[in-house]
């Protein structure tokens, strides 16, 4: 388990810069916390801002949700999916948008690609065992769940040589090679930057705890459980496509997460080849 200290809490309070949340997504979220919330106005929201509405409708067209037909417009996309999983999706965009590249001493480009291909093989993953996990919550997770690191990334500019050393030696991992240089670590940022933006709860768990290979042993069986495995399966996916060898966490956790998703290895196997050849572009 992460202890968040009040050392921590107020080092993040005073003088470390997270991206703040974005004007588009505070309104949305204040027109959900109202009794009866208007969908009508929730659409209008969306759609005044261009660049956001284009990508959620593009996400609701891609091959993640399988639509017989074409969503041409938000009011169409919030009927389909609620209010609360198109702010989800909203929110995943605009988490993308935050960081700005001149401000970030690693590559945003690649970042983002690698967080994209876990969300989509967390999706890929929550279609194939038709999972009662949103795939907008999947999404959103896989995005988000490292977004701590470009926020530490724009705090301080020799962060690449802590990140790079970490790819290169898994003996000693990312999270203890932060704690020992900035007294901090990507999950502990990563979850205060998701409070900041009010995402649920239990994804503000999970990003904090995404590293704990004991998570899965105290989660009870549900729907954050499936969450949490799905991820920890994703990014292995990712990892080994990228790299050619397990993700740090692997060894770890896998009996945990093959166990939480009722799989054994040649489902396993079977997924991962479907991931390389529908959504990873091969190994």
């Amino acid at each position: 388990m992460i202890d968040i200290d009040a050392k921590v809490i107020s080092d993040l309070s005073h003088g470390f810069s997270l991206p703040p949340k974005p004007e588009i997504l505070q309104r949305l979220q204040d027109e959900l916390a109202l009794e009866a919330p208007e969908l009508n106005i929730v659409a209008e929201i969306i759609s005044e801002d261009i660049a956001t509405a284009a990508a959620v409708l593009k996400v609701m067209n891609s091959p993640l949700y399988g639509l017989s037909r074409t969503i041409t417009d938000i009011k169409q996309a919030v009927m389909f999916l609620g209010l609360d999983s198109i702010t989800t999706l909203v929110t995943s965009f605009l988490i993308k948008q935050a960081f700005k590249q001149d401000k970030c001493c690693i590559s945003l480009e690649r970042f983002w690609d690698t967080a994209s291909d876990i969300a989509t093989a967390a999706t890929l993953i929550g279609s194939k065992l038709k999972s009662k996990v949103p795939i907008e919550n999947l999404h959103m997770l896989g995005l988000f769940h490292d977004s701590g690191i470009p926020a530490m990334a724009m705090n301080y500019d020799d962060y690449i040589k802590v990140l790079t050393e970490s790819n290169r030696d898994y003996h000693v991992s990312l999270i203890d090679r932060e704690e020992a240089k900035y007294s901090t670590n990507h999950a502990v940022v990563g979850y205060f930057l998701a409070n900041s933006w009010y995402l649920p709860k239990s994804i503000c768990q999970m990003i904090l705890r995404h590293h704990d290979h004991a998570y899965l042993k105290e989660s009870e069986e549900g729907i954050e459980q499936l969450t949490f495995a799905t991820l920890k399966m994703a990014e292995n996916l990712v990892h080994v496509n990228k790299r050619f060898i397990a993700s740090p966490d692997w060894p770890y956790i896998k009996d945990d997460v093959l166990n939480a998703l009722n799989l054994d290895e040649d489902d396993y196997q079977d997924i991962k080849e479907d991931a390389e050849e529908q959504f990873l572009g091969g190994a």
